[in-house]
């Protein structure tokens, strides 16, 4: 099982996360800011637990992300 943690309030709306992902992030037609999809919010920090069959999306999400704000651990 993967948890991932997202800083919303930091997005810069870059897109780059949906190029890596695009069945976990979809950018918000409101303000341009990306969403993880299926993410509970919790003091600005949205999280999600997926299947470890998604790291390598995960990871290049991650990876792609200017603003650094992707993180995830494995349980």
């Amino acid at each position: 099982m993967i948890s991932i943690s997202y800083y919303r309030i930091k997005c810069i709306g870059c897109n780059a996360c949906v190029e890596a992902d695009p069945s976990r992030w979809r950018v918000s037609k409101k303000d341009g800011k990306c969403n993880l999809v299926g993410g509970k919010e919790k003091k600005g920090v949205y999280t999600t637990q997926v299947g470890n069959e998604e790291l390598t999306s995960i990871e290049a999400a991650k990876k792609n992300c200017p603003a650094k704000i992707i993180k995830y651990h494995i349980k």
